[in-house]
């Protein structure tokens, strides 16, 4: 049985993800903010009789959190197979390159860089131990220097009031790329799920949780999508991939 660990579980994007992986036999560990919201996600997949989960309480933004988490599992499983990390958030709106402060784009970096680069440090050696290591960072194709570029691109009009969004995921894609040159055993990929009716978009989505996680979980049950690849339903709809 492979094992994921998914961070930002409890909800959205994550929680439809672990829910599908766990109806195709995966071990998922739910990785969680908060206690109180990682255990109602775990009432609501036993209601619907998926128990082959646990939470994992984590705060990425936290070294020592992070750190703990890596010990605990390290007790409980002798690899992770697939690393999502799905944790992200988008600041203070609306942001824009002339008015955007300082604190702003450190408060968006620490999450969205900084603590998907802790988790993938501390769990890299869990990985390894896997035969088919997997590393999904969830990013947007609002990160993509080529489409910021286009005027034809459909959110081009927009695309400037998520500027320290977009930047901070522009520097995960680029982190992501280093890493599959890196990381030449392991699947490295990004994937945009698209506009999604989340918290993080204040339900302003067109797309649902359920239809994002379909493209995370084709990511990773397809063996064909090559690592270093940017994966996205948003954009190109014959290659199914983003530009950077």
């Amino acid at each position: 049985m492979k094992k994921v660990f998914i961070t930002g579980a409890n909800k959205g994007i994550g929680f439809a993800t672990a829910k599908q992986l766990l109806q195709k036999g995966f071990y998922v560990y739910l990785g969680c903010r908060n206690l109180e919201r990682g255990l109602q996600a775990l009432k609501q997949l036993a209601s619907e009789g998926l128990t082959n989960t646990e939470i994992v309480q984590i705060d990425i933004t936290n070294d020592e959190s992070v750190k703990n988490v890596r010990i605990e599992l390290g007790k409980k499983a002798d690899r992770i197979d697939v690393l999502i990390n799905n944790v992200g958030i988008t600041g203070n709106m609306p942001q824009d390159a002339l008015n955007a402060s300082v604190s702003e784009f450190e408060k968006v970096f620490n999450t969205n860089l900084y603590g998907t680069l802790r988790v993938i440090q501390s769990f890299t050696d869990l990985l390894e131990q896997s035969e088919e290591p997997h590393i999904i960072n969830i990013s947007s194709s609002i990160g993509s220097l080529t489409l910021h570029g286009d005027t034809n691109w459909k959110y081009f009009e927009n695309a400037n009031i998520f500027m320290v969004y977009a930047v901070s995921k522009a520097a995960l894609n680029m982190y992501s790329i280093s890493l599959a040159n890196q990381l030449p055993k392991f699947r490295v990929n990004v994937v945009d799920p698209g506009f999604i009716r989340t918290d993080l978009t204040n339900n302003q989505g067109k797309g649902t949780p359920d239809e994002a996680a379909n493209t995370i979980v084709n990511t990773i049950l397809n063996k064909n999508i090559p690592t270093g690849t940017f994966v996205s339903e948003d954009h190109d709809p014959e290659t199914r991939e983003c530009p950077w």
